[in-house]
This record gives structure tokens, C-alpha cells and sequence, in this order.
């Protein structure tokens, strides 16, 4: 496409464009669909919104949407409204862009209900809910392209399947449908335009583009002025607070990215305690804060007026903020592409560098770092592992469909096997997906509240006003704890904690949330009312239900590389080697060529402590699989981290190399798993998630009572022990099992380990005392049996006995 056309929008910013933006824009014009895969703050957007503007401008579109910009955050749908307004403004100020999301207000929404603007700005929540709609058809009729911003946070979750089933819907509608994805950080790029496109990917016009950008990335670490000989998981954290405050002194603006919502809070109360003159210059960001406390923060780091923002991965995509010239990740990333992606909000701009500075909370941390730089410089990046047939999502789009426009069931089946999701569906997967619709399935056929779909010549349809209502009341995939608002008597919301939380305090409790202290007053009808805290004592940190993130295969395996001793030198490494050095004097260092296998003694009894590096989920798995398949009369206490995992017991840990493969093998692997894990419970509550997005546990109607989280427990529980006894064969049963396995333990990950540990040596070592890589699996278990008290106490001693023999 000859760029003459954009030409007065590049003129006036003074830009030139690349020669990857030119590349799509041909593309676009040629009628091909595609992925662009380049840096962040390289001029993505551009590249995919000037395409169908440029089309605009040659042949005006009639009235309506010809744009459907899919974002897979809510958050960042104003962000993403300024940034595809800017060039209309220049270029084409007749057309329109509006955004319809869940935080659209509902004066908004109803205009959009009567006409749509030259492009949509919604997420795939909203699409479906559209769906719904039996004008939409009509309303989309001069649609011409979908783009689907920051693919990878989409691929491979139940949101990335819904918007696959959504685009095949449309792709039905408007063959001629162009589709193209963005995407900053991904190793398996073939596969997720794959996913994307669905049968689209195999025709000649889908191309894939990347930049050939070499964007520059500095990644640095703060090195503790001292550290200890036997560290343990996060006893460095917040030590390097003063040391944080010093950079921070030097910047003008930074974000501070942590793992998770309770580290927010706990680093910004970190900060305001050294530093209280800045209580108006610091603030947090994280997806539990009200809207509106998230847009003034967001606003704040626009207009420069905040030196630094406290944050999670809500602050990882699309903002665009360019004033942030520093950015800092608290503990170790565990992952390359999400260390890349936050560093891009630094320099955020082509040309300028991005520059991230990491702080360990745990001395093997600066291993990490040292490991993600060495993967970053050479692009070595995780994949996303595409989902495969969750039935729950295709029941709930089964609905939608039908309420929108009935169905016709062999030309919906060709449709939804267009997906790569759905593509090898079975007919009795098919034929059980229209049964459930229908009637609930086998044990539910005689409860009228299940039967939501009809068959009536020939086609579904849903036409019950109740129903219908429930439905669109309950679309979506995102499932969790029941969230609980919290604010001010005023009436000032400040966001939600989850139930589980908040239910645990008393009135006149102490918290902290969104960055203050403060008091419970009350809890009545999942709302928390709160005042400031008068007092100075310390509150409740507000936690958030989750696993830690475990270490990725690509990071653990630079990690092991690092530990052998390869690449260039690095301050990291030269910090933690006196800690490498203990180790290698007293056993071997671990690594994924080899599987190291200690055996210590200690006044608690046996300890075994195996090293598989590959993980936290996967070393609960294969630690909880060993107990198991050990059948020693003791107990067996199992801790794990992302190095290994500890087995503890009286006696009978002594063990021969065979005897520990024997227990390592693959025979008989999925059943001895669900044998030696409580996987009964695990899956019954992973069927409430299942159950909600497949539309057995229904919302309430607005106005009416919400039910408690104890409350749809219950119900729950129920239809899981009622599908259980009548109906065990039911494929919402069986895909809760499988979820869970991958969900708590990487099952697909924890074989691939196995199968690689078949074919490792083992270097069995019997040593006198807990080594630097063994003392920290020694104290997570220490902490998890002892009260704290107790468990403080002999912590100390335990240092005490290490460090004298390590000085001998």
C-alpha cells in the first residue's frame, strides 16, 4: 500500500515509518491476516490501526463499526482510545472510536446499543455479549477487521479460547474478515498465529511480521553489601528497602513491579516508612483497586507527578507511559518474557533504551538475574502452550450463539471446529456439548433451570427472558473468590479483597489495603466498611489467593547454565560465590544434566533432597508422587522449591540409586497422582470454576440478595457429588481433573521432567550438614510445622551450627 495516505500524520510528528509498519500495511491492503510480533514501544499499534484507516480514507466506509479492537485488559481500553484517536485527529477527524468494556458507563453503552462507531474498543467478555444480540449481525455488517492487542497474555488461558470461538463466529458472518494479533514477548510465534487465525492459518494469505528492531535492554541487580552463608526464601526482601530509596532518589519516575497485590502493599508501606516526606509523591497499582483510584494513579505517572508507582502486572501491558525512565522487579521474575515486558515500560519509545533493575529477596534470586539477562540477550523466550478443548467455554458460547441466532448444529459444529481449540472435537464430545445445553446432561435432564436451549426445526434456540438475563449476567471465564468491596463510610470505594481475607477480622481490626492503615468498622452484605486507623500498630497485610509463580523452563534451565559456571562474568555471580562455594566443598552445585540426591541427618530425622530444576508446581508433584510410591509406615514431610524438594521422615530415607528411580519413573503416573494428592478435593474445587463458566451455578439477578462465597460452596459441592453418583462419565468431571493437575501440579511439565531425569545420572552424596542449597527447603518446612515462635528459635541454632562448621 503506497503510505501517501498516512503521510500527513507522520509529517507532522516528525517520524519516518519502519520498514515492518510499511510491511504490514501492504499486507492489509493484499487482504492477508497475520501476527506482528516486535518490542514494546516500537510502534505496534500503528502498524495494525493505519491499515484500516488508510482504507477509510480511500474508500470512506458506510456507517457503523469497520474496526473491532480486542484489548485483554478493561484497564487499558482509555490508553488504548488515546492511542488510535491521535492519528484520526489528523488523518480522518470524521471517524469515530469508542470503547465498550465491563467499566463502560451504562449512558455510554446504551448509545452504543443504538450505532456503532468506525471502531470498537471492547474485550472478549464484551464481544461475546454482543453475540448475544440478535442485531448484531446486522449492526457489524461493514466489519472488516478485528485486532486482538497483546495476543500472548491471551494464548494459552480460557479468556484466549473465548476470543478464538468469538473470531470464528464473526469469521462465519464476514469471510473477507481480516484478523491480525499483536504481541511483544513470545517464543512459539508459528503456533500463535496458528491459534489465532484457526483455519485462517493454513491459507497462503496469512503472513507473520517481525520487526527486525534491536531494541536495547539493560538489566542490572542491586548486590546486598552482605550476605549470608545459608539464606533462606525472602529473608533479603525488604532489607534492600534503603538501598531501593537511593535509586529511586536518582530517577524522576519509576515503577516498582512485585509478584503479587501483598507485596504492594507491603513494599509502599516500606517506602512511606523511610521516606514519609514523599506520602503524596509514592502510590500503588494493582487489579483489586477501584477504577477510579487506578486512572489517578495512571494519570499521575502521565503527568510526571509521581516519582514512584508500587505495582503488579496490572501496569505490564499497553500503558503507555513516557515520562517512566526506571523501572525496578522486586524478586525474581521467574520468567524471560515477563522481564522483558516490564522492562519495555521504561524507554517506551523506538530508539530508546529500557532499563530494569532487579532486587532479590532470596540470595539464589541473584542467580536468576543473572540467568534472565544471558536469556533476554539472546531472545531465548518461554512459548505459550495453546488450551485445548475446555468444554465450559464451548457450553457457554453454545448459549450465547443461540440466544443471539439460533443455530443450525452441523453448521455450528464446521464453525467451532474451525478454532484450533476445538478442532479435533469428537462427535461424543459434540453430541455431549448439545445434550448439556438442552437438558443439563444425564443427571440433570429433570431440572427445568438447566434446560436453557431448544431445538426447533432444526436449529437451538434460547428464548426464555430469565435465562437469557442469567446468561449475560454470567459471561466470561475469569472465576474466583467471592470479592468483598471495601470502603469509607463517605461512601469512597477503594476496591475489593477477597472474602476468604476479610472474614478472618474482627471490627476494630487493623488492614492495609490501597496504600493506607486502616479499621474495620463493619462487614455486612460483601461489604467492608473501613475508617483510617488512629493507632500506630501494625495491621493485617491483605493476601490474595494464588500459588507463587514457579521458575520457567527456559529461565530454569539459564539458571543451570549459570551454575555450571557458563557465561560472561557477572556481579551477581561473583556475590553469591563464597554461598556456590560451600556448596561445592560439602556436595556438587545442581544441575539439569545431572540429578543431584542428598542425604542429610538431623534431630528431626532423614532428610532426602532431590534436584530436578524444573520448578516449584513441578517439584510438589514429583515430591508428593515419591512419599507416595515410598509407602514408608512414618510420615512424610514434602517442601519444595524452584530448585527441589525435601522429602522428611523418622527413618528410611537412605536409599539406593534404584530404588529412587524405580520411584521416579513414569509407569502408572496420572493414577498414582491422583492416588497420593487429596485430588478428590482439589478437583471438586476446581469444578466450581468449571461449573460457573459453564452456567450450572447461575448469578443472581441485580436486586436480589448476593449470595454468600460459603453459599455457592455449597452448591457446588452438591452438583459435583450429584454428577459424581448419577453421572461419573460427565466431561465437566473429567476436564475439572485434568485442570487441576495442570493448574496445581504442570502435569504436562512434571512428565517432560520425568521422561529428562530417566536419562540423567545420579549423583548421590551423604553429607554432614545442610547444604547452602538444601538449609532453604530445611527452613520452609521448618516454618510450616513449627509455630513461629519455636521455629525462629531453632532456625537461629541451625545457622549458628552451619556457619561454625563452614568456617572450619
Amino acid at each position: 500500500m503506497p503510505a501517501s495516505p498516512l503521510q500527513p500524520f507522520f509529517k507532522q510528528r516528525g517520524w519516518k515509518p519502519f520498514a515492518f509498519q510499511k510491511e504490514v500495511w501492504s499486507a492489509y491492503s493484499a487482504g492477508k491476516s497475520g501476527l506482528l510480533h516486535a518490542p514494546t514501544g516500537q510502534g505496534k499499534t500503528l502498524a495494525v490501526w493505519l491499515g484500516p484507516v488508510a482504507e477509510a480514507i480511500k474508500t470512506p466506509p458506510a456507517a457503523g463499526c469497520a474496526v473491532i479492537w480486542l484489548t485483554p485488559l478493561r484497564a487499558l481500553a482509555q490508553d488504548t482510545l488515546r492511542a488510535l484517536r491521535e492519528p484520526l485527529e489528523i488523518l480522518a477527524p470524521q471517524l469515530q472510536v469508542e470503547a465498550r468494556t465491563g467499566d463502560t458507563s451504562s449512558y455510554v453503552r446504551a448509545k452504543l446499543r443504538k450505532a456503532l462507531p468506525f471502531g470498537l474498543v471492547t474485550t472478549p467478555e464484551s464481544l461475546s455479549l454482543m453475540l448475544t444480540h440478535d442485531d448484531t449481525r446486522q449492526k457489524l455488517s461493514g466489519l472488516k477487521a478485528v485486532i486482538v492487542d497483546e495476543w500472548h497474555e491471551l494464548l494459552g488461558s480460557k479468556r484466549g479460547v473465548q476470543a478464538e470461538l468469538c473470531l470464528a463466529r464473526l469469521r462465519t458472518w464476514f469471510p473477507d474478515l481480516k484478523i491480525w494479533g499483536l504481541s511483544a514477548t513470545l517464543g512459539n510465534l508459528d503456533q500463535a498465529r496458528e491459534v489465532l487465525l484457526g483455519d485462517l492459518s493454513a491459507n497462503e494469505r496469512a503472513v507473520t511480521v517481525s520487526a527486525d528492531l534491536k531494541k536495547e535492554i539493560k538489566i542490572e541487580t542491586i548486590i546486598p553489601k552482605e550476605i549470608d552463608r545459608f539464606p533462606w526464601s525472602g529473608h533479603i526482601g525488604t532489607r534492600l528497602a534503603p538501598q531501593v530509596l537511593e535509586h529511586l532518589e536518582k530517577a524522576n519516575t519509576t515503577l516498582i513491579f512485585t509478584n503479587t497485590r501483598s507485596q504492594v502493599e507491603i513494599w509502599c508501606q516500606e517506602l512511606l516508612a523511610l521516606k514519609p516526606e514523599w506520602s503524596d509523591q509514592i502510590a500503588m497499582h494493582h487489579g483489586s483497586l477501584d477504577p477510579a483510584e487506578r486512572t489517578k494513579v495512571e494519570q499521575g505517572l502521565r503527568e510526571g507527578s509521581l516519582r514512584c508507582v508500587v505495582c503488579t502486572s496490572s501496569l505490564d501491558l499497553g500503558v503507555d507511559f513516557s515520562p517512566v525512565d526506571q523501572v525496578i522487579q522486586i524478586g525474581s521474575p521467574k520468567g524471560i518474557a515477563r522481564l522483558l515486558q516490564r522492562a519495555g515500560r521504561s524507554g517506551h519509545r523506538p530508539g530508546k533504551a529500557s532499563r530494569i533493575l532487579g532486587v532479590p529477596t532470596f540470595a539464589m534470586e541473584l542467580v536468576e538475574f543473572a540467568a534472565v539477562r544471558d536469556a533476554a540477550l539472546i531472545r531465548h523466550l518461554e512459548s505459550r502452550r495453546p488450551l485445548l478443548k475446555p468444554l465450559d467455554v464451548l457450553v457457554q458460547h453454545l448459549v450465547t450463539c443461540a440466544i443471539g441466532e439460533p443455530f443450525e448444529p452441523e453448521a455450528m459444529r464446521r464453525e467451532i471446529s474451525s478454532t484450533h481449540a476445538f478442532r479435533g472435537i469428537t462427535d461424543i464430545e459434540w453430541d455431549w456439548c448439545l445434550g448439556f445445553i438442552s437438558s443439563g446432561g444425564r443427571a440433570l435432564s429433570t431440572y427445568p433451570r438447566y434446560q436453557k436451549a431448544r431445538l426447533e426445526n432444526g436449529r437451538y434456540i434460547v428464548d426464555d427472558k430469565r435465562l437469557i438475563q442469567l446468561h449475560r449476567l454470567s459471561i466470561g471465564t475469569i472465576t474466583g473468590d467471592t470479592h468483598v468491596t471495601v470502603r469509607f463510610a463517605s461512601g469512597q470505594t477503594l476496591g475489593t479483597v477477597e472474602e476468604g481475607f476479610i472474614s478472618r477480622l474482627r471490627p476494630g481490626s487493623l488492614l492495609v489495603f490501597a496504600g493506607r492503615k486502616l479499621e474495620l468498622v463493619r462487614f455486612h452484605q460483601k461489604v467492608a466498611t473501613v475508617r483510617l486507623a488512629t493507632k500506630d500498630a501494625r495491621g493485617n497485610i491483605a493476601v490474595w489467593g494464588g500459588s507463587k509463580m514457579p521458575l520457567s523452563t527456559e529461565l530454569a534451565h539459564a539458571t543451570a547454565a549459570r551454575l555450571r559456571g557458563e557465561g560472561k562474568p557477572a556481579p551477581e555471580m561473583k556475590c553469591i560465590a563464597p554461598i556456590l562455594t560451600i556448596q561445592k566443598r560439602w556436595s556438587e552445585l545442581p544441575d539439569d544434566r545431572i540429578l543431584l540426591v542428598e542425604h542429610t541427618r538431623s534431630r528431626e530425622g532423614e532428610h532426602l533432597f532431590v534436584y530436578p530444576m524444573a520448578g516449584r508446581l513441578v517439584h510438589e508433584g514429583i515430591g508428593s508422587l515419591m512419599a507416595y510410591r515410598l509407602r514408608l509406615k512414618d510420615n512424610v514431610i514434602v517442601t519444595q522449591n524452584d530448585y527441589g524438594f525435601c522429602l522428611t521422615a523418622r527413618r528410611g530415607l537412605n536409599l539406593s540409586e534404584e530404588i529412587i528411580r524405580l520411584n521416579l519413573s513414569i509407569d502408572n503416573l496420572f493414577e498414582d497422582l491422583i492416588a497420593c494428592l487429596n485430588t478428590a478435593e482439589l478437583a471438586r474445587r476446581q469444578f466450581r470454576e468449571v461449573a460457573r463458566v459453564a452456567g450450572l451455578i447461575l448469578p443472581q439477578l441485580p436486586g436480589r440478595k448476593t449470595r454468600s462465597h460459603r453459599e455457592i460452596q455449597a452448591s457446588s459441592r452438591l452438583l459435583f457429588e450429584v454428577l459424581e453418583r448419577y453421572d461419573p462419565e460427565n466431561l465437566l468431571l473429567l476436564q475439572s481433573q485434568r485442570e487441576i493437575m495442570e493448574k496445581q501440579l504442570e502435569y504436562s511439565r512434571l512428565k517432560i521432567s520425568l521422561e529428562d531425569i530417566e536419562q540423567r545420572p545420579i549423583h548421590m552424596i551423604e553429607t554432614k550438614n545442610l547444604t547452602p542449597m538444601a538449609f532453604p527447603l530445611w527452613a520452609d518446612r521448618l516454618s510450616a510445622t513449627l509455630p513461629a515462635g519455636d521455629a525462629a528459635t531453632r532456625l537461629e541454632q541451625m545457622l549458628q551450627d552451619l556457619n561454625r562448621a563452614a568456617s572450619k
